[in-house]
């Protein structure tokens, strides 16, 4: 059982992990937020109000369909830095969650869920990132860039710029 189909080359291809899994990422960035969960899930379920409303974000542009959403593609910067991917984006509005599957690039295939946990001083959002990497030989240098360098910062951005535009309101 190989991570990647047989028709790369056995230099890029490689071994699952002894769990019969390929190596993956899995990341959670958190923040507390004074306000009940339903009006965070109306305000961060909003995509087209993200670029007015975080400054790292520079556009958020629908691009059609999918199975379960929305076909997004997104755009930020980390220091400076351009990057984007594009997801396919849904809620599930009984649980209050938001849900992105990255569909292409580096990226292709990860999940992020948001997810919203009442507290007794509001709620505590959290976002997850999980990823298998399809060319496992390259985690190892993959890993720090992709979570470490872009996610992390990023996503903590986000949170921080959500909880305070929640909190002064």
């Amino acid at each position: 059982m190989f991570c990647l189909p047989p028709v790369l080359p056995d230099f890029i291809r490689q071994p699952p992990t002894p769990s019969g899994h390929c190596p993956t990422l899995h990341t959670g960035n958190s923040i507390q937020i004074r306000a009940p969960r339903e009006k965070i899930f109306a305000l961060v379920s909003d995509l087209d109000r993200w670029p007015e409303l975080l400054p790292h974000y520079r556009r958020i542009q629908t691009l059609g369909t999918g199975e379960k959403g929305s076909i997004v593609h997104m755009a930020a910067t980390r220091s400076g830095i351009p990057i984007s991917w594009t997801s396919e984006y849904w809620t599930d509005e009984r649980a209050l969650e938001l849900h992105f599957l990255h569909l292409r690039k580096w990226t292709k295939g990860m999940k992020v869920v948001w997810t919203l946990t009442p507290t007794r001083d509001g709620t505590r959002v959290e976002i997850i990132h999980d990823m298998k990497f399809r060319i496992p030989l390259l985690a190892w240098l993959a890993e720090p860039i992709i979570s470490g360098f872009f996610i992390e910062n990023i996503a903590n951005k986000t949170l921080a710029t959500f909880k305070a535009h929640l909190e002064q309101e």
